[in-house]
This record gives structure tokens, C-alpha cells and sequence, in this order.
């Protein structure tokens, strides 16, 4: 729940349409808190991008892999398709 709270905090304190004196006290939080955690967010939201970009690598199959697995898929379905005649 607090990573929550602390995420939209965090998106609120970015908008700027409140002070951060406005936002502690609608939140409870000391204005200094809310000031360190946005600037941790800011110098580590790139890390979010780059982690994308690591599960979409991990995701990907190999070509030589993909048509492999292709061709032996046909043969067995050829192989099948005969067996039934």
C-alpha cells in the first residue's frame, strides 16, 4: 500500500499543480520527504525504460530456433497426415 501511496505521490508532486507544502499535508508527509523521493524517482525512471527493453530481448526467440522448430512441426504433421491414410 505505501508503494502505492508513494507512487502517486510521486505522479502528483511531478504534475506541480500543487505545492509540496499543499501535498504533505494532504498526504501526511514531512515536504522534505516528498521532495527526496520525486528526485529519486527522476534520476531512476530511466531504469524502468531499460528494463522493458530486457524482457522484450528475453522474449524474443532465436530465427534459427523459430524456423527450426517450424520445419520439425511440418514434418511430424506430414508424418501424421500419412499414418491416417
Amino acid at each position: 500500500m505505501e508503494r502505492i501511496l508513494k507512487q502517486k505521490l510521486f505522479l502528483e508532486a511531478l504534475r506541480e499543480k500543487e505545492t509540496l507544502e499543499v501535498l504533505a499535508k494532504k498526504y501526511e508527509f514531512l515536504p522534505t520527504q516528498i521532495s527526496i523521493w520525486k528526485a529519486e524517482a527522476i534520476k531512476n525512471i530511466s531504469a524502468v525504460f531499460n528494463q522493458e527493453k530486457a524482457v522484450a530481448k528475453k522474449a524474443e526467440i532465436p530465427i534459427e530456433k523459430f524456423f527450426a522448430r517450424i520445419e520439425q512441426l511440418t514434418l511430424e504433421n506430414d508424418f501424421l497426415k500419412k499414418k491416417l491414410s
